[in-house]
């Protein structure tokens, strides 16, 4: 008994084949683009945060090393209440845990990341900013300098950080202590910090007089100054 077989058959298994291909590769390009909206423009994600003098360059031939029996936090300038914290002071203050996205200016992202430190803005509280204070200047151990108003300091998810995703900071990610200000680009987001000077008028950092923007606002593309 010979067998009859259609001849569209033989394009069934094919077609059914690259249906199924084209549907997957389109949910994957659904779920891809969906985790890209939360992205700022100009900006691709990489897995983990390159680390400081490590993986990417710094500003001195190697990086600072800071030990925590003598390290202090100065807090001054246009203040009521200027604070010199030890490191077993810091870690009595209030925690905060925080997850939020690193924006590099260079154009790498880092979704997720778990802050835990203290919040700006209960260092504030303790300092006491005088009526005159409009900014905050940043001094770091390596020398380096950056700046913000106040009032994008005092927002819930800006960090004075030393802990990531758990574990205490690394060299390269600015140990002890550092700065994070996710809705700024990251050198906004300062490492090794050790000085925080209140001041009456905003005062340029290392890179912001060196062209890079002084608003640094990551949602608006804000990378260089005008």
């Amino acid at each position: 008994m010979s067998e009859h077989k259609n001849e569209s058959d033989s394009y069934q298994q094919p077609l059914f084949v690259l249906a199924i291909s084209f549907l997957l590769t389109h949910m994957d390009s659904k779920k891809e683009n969906l985790k890209h909206e939360k992205l700022p423009p100009g900006q691709t994600p990489i897995k983990q945060l390159l680390r400081w003098g490590i993986d990417h360059q710094g500003i001195t031939r190697s990086n600072p090393r800071i030990d925590l029996k003598t390290y202090t936090l100065a807090v001054e300038g246009e203040v009521e209440e200027p604070l010199r914290l030890t490191w077993e002071q810091i870690e009595k203050l209030p925690r905060t845990e925080s997850t939020s996205d690193f924006h590099c200016v260079e154009g790498w992202s880092v979704l997720n990341c778990r802050w835990e430190g203290v919040k700006f803005r209960h260092l504030a509280d303790l300092a006491k900013p005088r009526k005159t204070a409009t900014s905050a200047t940043f001094g770091c151990a390596d020398g380096y300098t950056t700046s913000l108003v106040l009032s994008d300091l005092l927002h819930d998810d800006v960090l004075l950080a030393y802990k990531l995703d758990g574990k205490p900071l690394e060299e390269g990610y600015g140990f002890p202590l550092r700065l994070v200000v996710p809705d700024k680009y990251g050198y906004k987001s300062a490492l090794w910090v050790m000085r925080i000077r209140f001041t009456s008028q905003k005062e340029l950092g290392y890179w912001e007089e060196r062209g890079y923007s002084d608003t640094a606002n990551v949602w608006k593309d804000d990378r260089f100054s005008k």
